[in-house]
């Protein structure tokens, strides 16, 4: 009686972690940005580019930049590439001056799995 309830207990876990899984590659995590997550750049870009490990959909995704001093910085609107919707595009209204910055990032993937998270880069 113990061996099949051990049995059965085993095919739960394994199941269970199957399913977890299953979940968590359905999310659209960052897979990697320019520029770079703790990257240290001496010219300033004119765009982050970030992407995702899933198609996201561009009116319900957004970007925010956080300069050093707590002030968010002015983008333009995050676009999805048309030829890849995993590739995300926020164009830099103007250069970015030396300093910290962190890249406050929330999506929508394409099934619908809302994630978040933020990376930051220096700009010397």
């Amino acid at each position: 009686m113990f061996v099949h309830l051990k049995k059965a207990i085993a095919t739960a876990a394994v199941l269970a972690t199957l399913i977890v899984s299953q979940q968590a590659l359905a999310h659209a995590h960052l897979a990697s940005a320019v520029p770079a997550d703790k990257a240290v750049i001496s010219t300033s870009p004119t765009a982050l580019t970030l992407t995702f490990t899933e198609g996201v959909e561009p009116n319900f995704s957004g970007v925010m930049l956080i300069g050093a001093d707590g002030a968010m910085v002015s983008t333009g609107k995050l676009s999805v590439d048309k030829a890849d919707n995993k590739v995300a595009t926020v164009p830099l209204n103007a250069p970015l001056k030396a300093g910290s910055y962190v890249v406050d990032w929330h999506v929508l993937s394409v099934d619908g799995h809302k994630t978040k998270g933020s990376y930051n880069f220096t700009l010397k």
